[in-house]
């Protein structure tokens, strides 16, 4: 094959995973069954509520090192909520040690977490997110434990761990 060809090959491959991705993105958003009141702040909002890491992984996406989270080793009672607006996201009993570095649940609670399609890494992958304020919490994939076979590998910036003993914050408004 000569170089042209490939070079065309190469710029027509790249234009079709631009154009599914944009397909795929648009018509793989995910319905929403929790029963809250819903949040509206602007981004500038978030990022006076949060810190730099946080307000990039909640809304900018990004990702935060392995390793990096003290909710690693939490094994205490508990509910792991979203830490911009306070939802509940996560029960300790479905917290499990995935060895990957990042805090990982094999279920979400009911209705308070939402998913949609990433093509980020060009390879699809379940997002999710916080179904009330948006923020961008991990993703799932299906090597978890029983009962569910998925693990939510969650950022731990995202969460909050608010221990039994303690009562749950409100809402953020």
């Amino acid at each position: 094959m000569n170089r042209r060809l490939f070079l065309a090959y190469g710029v027509a491959s790249a234009v079709a995973i631009a154009a599914s991705r944009s397909v795929f993105a648009s018509s793989d958003s995910s319905s929403v069954k929790g029963d809250f009141p819903s949040i509206d702040k602007t981004r500038e909002e978030w990022q006076k509520l949060l810190d730099k890491q946080q307000y990039k992984v909640l809304f900018e996406e990004a990702t935060e090192r392995p390793w990096s989270s003290s909710l690693n080793d939490e094994k205490r009672e508990g509910t792991y909520i979203c830490s911009a607006c306070y939802l509940p996201l996560f029960l300790s009993q479905t917290k499990f040690d995935s060895g990957t570095g990042w805090p990982s649940f094999y279920q979400a609670i009911e209705g308070n977490a939402g998913t949609r399609r990433d093509w980020k890494l060009i390879i699809p992958r379940t997002e999710y997110h916080c179904a009330r304020c948006g923020g961008h919490q991990g993703h799932i994939f299906g090597d978890g434990p029983k009962p569910t076979g998925k693990r939510w590998c969650n950022n731990g910036v995202a969460l909050r761990f608010i221990p039994a003993s303690e009562s749950l914050p409100e809402l953020r408004t």
